[in-house]
């Protein structure tokens, strides 16, 4: 009897087993088959508008290069233009993948490879810079660097402090600017500020070095050739053209070959330090993988004559 009860047991067991399993295969092959209907779905909602061989170029594909500031009118010539443009390259690059030697297609296939290599590399080397780069630079920093490299920041071109004023030709009380502008105290600025919107342009900011050729672009009728009669140290002059009046008083002056100050080359040397410092973590960074690499022995090299 209980030998009779096993069996009866064993075989539901079997029947039920067998019946989930099968279960399980229907439901494995509907999901496979949806997934596959949803994958040849999507290739079929993709509308080709040109075929060479067996690429095919999509309407998704056009519309992503096309721009919002095509007119709709030259919309239709851009697209035709560039169907030929890619039909061609893809003519030209199936033709060239035959006849070109196969010396040749591997080198062409190797430089590549290398590039999609360096693309992928160079982006996610700058990420992980960006993520941990600190990108502060210290005064002491800046000043050492300066010290140590001073001989090799001379001018290039002359540079200047300087405050100005254009004036209109009709302005009455220039005397007044003037004398104000030349002795330029805290009552003297205070005036200037406070008829400002009288003046055609203006410049009280002498404490920053700025380029001559800055400043020429700002005063008309200084020129090349003639700012080195105006553009001298604590000289005050007065010029003018057909549009203006211009007062200038120069604090200070540093010609070519000069060793450029600090506060006037200071972006640049930080943007130096930034960069030795963006390399040395890449260099580290790139040592560190191959470490640890050969560690989880993920890279080895073998013997070579």
């Amino acid at each position: 009897m209980l030998l009779n009860c096993y069996f009866c047991m064993m075989s539901f067991l079997k029947t039920t087993i067998t019946t989930l399993f099968n279960f399980f295969l229907c439901f494995l092959a509907m999901v496979l088959l949806f997934s596959c209907d949803s994958f040849l779905k999507k290739e079929e909602d993709k509308e080709p508008v040109a075929r060479v061989g067996d690429s095919y170029l999509y309407k998704e594909d056009i519309r992503l290069i096309l721009k919002e500031k095509i007119a709709k009118n030259d919309s239709a010539s851009f697209v035709t233009n560039y169907i030929n443009n890619w039909a061609s390259k893809q003519l030209l690059l199936s033709k060239a993948k035959i006849n070109l030697p196969e010396e040749k297609s591997a080198e062409f296939e190797l430089l590549v490879n290398n590039y999609r290599t360096d693309l992928y590399t160079r982006a996610y080397k700058e990420a992980l810079v960006s993520q941990v780069q600190d990108t502060a630079i210290s005064e002491s920093d800046l000043e050492a660097f300066y010290n140590n490299e001073k001989e090799n920041f001379r001018l290039r071109e002359k540079i200047v402090k300087i405050r100005f004023i254009e004036l209109p030709k009709s302005f009455l009380n220039k005397g007044e600017v003037i004398t104000r502008l030349k002795r330029f105290n805290v009552d003297d600025v205070a005036y200037l500020d406070s008829i400002g919107v009288q003046f055609k342009k203006l410049n009280f900011n002498d404490s920053i070095w700025v380029k001559a050729s800055r400043v020429v672009e700002e005063i008309y009728p200084l020129k090349a050739a003639n700012q080195d009669k105006y553009l001298k140290k604590s000289q005050f002059f007065e010029i003018q053209d057909s549009l203006g009046v211009y007062l200038a008083k120069v604090n200070d002056v540093l010609n070519v070959n000069d060793i450029a100050p600090l506060t006037f080359i200071k972006p640049s040397i930080e943007q130096v330090l930034l960069n030795r410092r963006r390399l040395n973590y890449i260099r580290k960074l790139e040592t560190e993988i191959i470490d640890e690499a050969i560690k989880e022995k993920e890279f080895e090299v073998y013997g070579h004559e």
